[in-house]
Order: C-alpha cells, then structure tokens, then sequence
C-alpha cells in the first residue's frame, strides 16, 4: 500500500535550539511553531522484497548514504513497529529549497513518517506519528499538525511529541524573504550543539523560555497578532544572541538579513503590524496579519526582488494526496 503523503514547514516561532538527548532527539525546551502553506514535501515510501537496500531519491536524483542516514533512523522504526523485513525506495518531492534555514527538514521528515507507516500497513495516531517525526529531525513532530503546535518536551521516546494548539482560522500570515536559499555553511544540529557545549549565553535564554511560552499562548488564544508577533520577535534573537557567544563564535545572519530586519521596523513605523522571526539560516520572515499580506509585499517589492518574497496563510496538517 504506497500513496503519495504531503507535509508542510512548520515556523518556530517559540524556538527549539538544544537537544537533551542527542540520539532520540528530546530538546532542552518545549517550542511553539506555525505550520504554513506555501512550503511542503510530497513523498511515497514503497517496501519492496527486490530492493536490496533502503533507496532516497529526493527530486528525481538518488541521494547519498549521508542523506539516507536521516530516513533509516524512521525507515526502522517503522520496521520496528510493523514487523517488516523489507527495504524501502523514498521517493521525496521538496516544494522547499533544502538546507537553507526554511524547515525542509520539518516537513520532508514528517511526510516520511506519514508515508512509511502507510505503506507499512500501520494506522497511527496523530501522537504516535509527531514521535516517529521526532526521530528524524525534532521539527518535524510539529508538522504533523496544522496551525500552531507545541512540541512537548518530555523526557524519553514516549513522551516527546507535538501537540495542536490552535487552527490559526484568523487574520495571521506570514511574508517569507528569501534572501539566500543556499545550504548553510554551520547546519542546525552542527550550530545548535556547540551552542549549547559553548556559549555563556545558553542559560540565560533557556531561562526566559517559560515565560516567552506562556506568553504566547495567552497571545493566541487572545487572536493577538500583535502580541505574538512581539513575543516570537525577541525570542528569535535572543536565539540567535547564543550563537555569538559560541566558541568559536558563528552567525546566520546576513547584510541582506539585517537589511530584512530593518525593513520589518520600518514597517512597524508606518502602522503596520509586522514581526520578524528567523531560523538557523539567513532568510526572514515577516509575522503579520493576512489582510496585509499583499500591502506588506507591494511595500517591500522595491528592496526584494518577486522571487524573494513569499505570501503564506497557516496550513494544514499531515493528510494523503491522490
């Protein structure tokens, strides 16, 4: 049983940075993120008794063992959970530029969850299919979800997974600027490990987690775009404030990324509500209320170029495509 399942990026926008457990992926810290429509993964997993080997072609092109190290670590699990003694081709189609600090990984591991445990004959719930996600790359338990989710820490396999927190049904959206869609020079587990081994200024942002978190909720709940906005804001850079103080010391930012930030200020001037959040990578993204998505586009279109700038509403959740 092989069908083709969809994923899409989910936004931190409470972030996850730093791993507890290195091998089963738990963080250090419970995170909050917006899954968005403009970005997914479509992928098939197919078990087939004539393979004699797991198989990732990502795009049409055979991907290497270091890619597939990645999908094995679900692949068997999967295995695992269904008794099966075969190996896989995955087939994976990446509607988002990979390695770029765009939650690729979040939506391409969590399509691989859904799709493996299809075709594997396993019906799992919402739950059991965020901790198999989880395995493959942390993000990706939250894109199992639509809207907003919160990837509950816990301690061990069993009690580490996202869970739904609103649909995001109101006037939210968020303006993507590509400013480089190239891979990353320090990759997210490479930055966020010596962040967490080195920099003096890990602690002081794990500290103020809680109340940037409960915070936020509130915020939602309240259908304050501002106020998330606000919140996710400061808590992106007091993530990106811990990279600086990492031995040796590194940065995603851009001069093209503060150009971004400043533009998001300048926008804040003029009335508009507009927040920026970034991830471990250079491009922003601009949170702001939907109805001024287009307003906010036209505004910047003379800084960025069309392809630079992406609308995106909240998306769904992990669902079957024909």
């Amino acid at each position: 049983m092989s069908n083709w399942v969809r994923a899409h990026t989910n936004i931190a926008l409470i972030k996850y940075w730093g791993k507890e457990n290195e091998t089963l992926i738990i963080p250090k810290n419970n995170s909050l993120s917006l899954t968005l429509d403009a970005f997914y993964t479509d992928t098939k997993v197919t078990f087939d008794k004539h393979l004699t080997k797991d198989e990732l072609i990502l795009d049409g092109k055979e991907q290497d063992d270091s890619a597939l190290s990645k999908v094995q670590r679900v692949l068997e699990e999967v295995r695992k959970m269904a008794d099966l003694h075969l190996y896989a081709r995955v087939e994976s189609i990446n509607h988002v530029p990979t390695a770029a600090g765009l939650a690729s990984s979040a939506s391409g591991l969590a399509a691989l969850a859904g799709a493996a445990s299809h075709a594997a004959g396993l019906d799992l719930s919402d739950k059991d299919l965020s901790k198999l996600a989880r395995i493959g790359s942390g993000s990706a338990s939250r894109s199992i979800f639509g809207g907003f989710a919160e990837w509950v820490k816990g301690h061990d396999h069993d009690s580490s997974y996202a869970v739904p927190v609103d649909d995001a049904q109101w006037d939210i959206g968020m303006l993507f600027i590509i400013v480089n869609d190239a891979v990353k020079e320090v990759s997210s587990r490479d930055g966020m490990k010596r962040t967490v081994e080195t920099s003096p200024f890990y602690d002081g942002w794990l500290k103020s987690l809680d109340t940037d978190l409960k915070e936020i909720k509130i915020a939602i709940s309240e259908r304050d775009v501002e106020k998330v906005g606000r919140i996710a804001e400061r808590n992106a850079l007091k993530m990106h404030a811990t990279t600086l103080g990492a031995d040796p010391p590194f940065t995603y930012w851009t001069a093209e990324s503060m150009t971004a930030m400043n533009a998001v200020r300048e926008l804040r001037k003029q009335g508009y509500t507009a927040y920026f959040t970034m991830d471990a990578g250079p491009n922003v993204k601009i949170i702001c209320r939907q109805s001024q998505l287009s307003d906010i586009k036209n505004k910047l279109s003379s800084m960025f170029k069309e392809g630079q700038l992406i609308e995106a509403k909240p998306g769904p959740g992990l669902h079957l495509i024909d």
